[in-house]
């Protein structure tokens, strides 16, 4: 049995129709539609919920149009993909830091691994 992560109601007894996200996890799909309204990851393992690759893709423009202030230039940080599970070093931005293994943005900064290059 599984209760619904969002409205902790039971998932299989509700009259509710159930949304299965890409994850597996199961949530009320009027949970599911309102959880988009806010966010598009999943509130368990926080994968997208959603197919991102566009979005990112305009991320990727829009980073490349947005130069970071010189001092931080040399600037990478540890992060870890919340898609992929994969940890990678990566060179900061403020718009975000792209996973070098799957190439999507829900990435998190693992705590204290930052460093300047020389």
């Amino acid at each position: 049995r599984q209760n619904c992560p969002i409205c902790m109601a039971d998932i299989h007894t509700s009259r509710i129709g159930a949304q299965v996200l890409p994850c597996g996890h199961l949530l009320h799909r009027t949970c599911y539609n309102a959880m988009l309204q806010r966010g598009y990851r999943c509130p368990l393992c926080m994968h997208s919920a959603v197919d991102m690759s566009s979005h990112w893709k305009e991320l990727d423009e829009e980073m490349a149009q947005t130069p970071m202030p010189p001092e931080y230039h040399n600037m990478t940080v540890e992060i870890l993909c919340n898609d992929c599970s994969a940890r990678s070093t990566v060179q900061f931005h403020i718009l975000g830091m792209k996973c070098m293994h799957c190439e999507s943005y829900n990435t998190a900064q693992a705590a204290g691994k930052q460093s300047a290059i020389s």
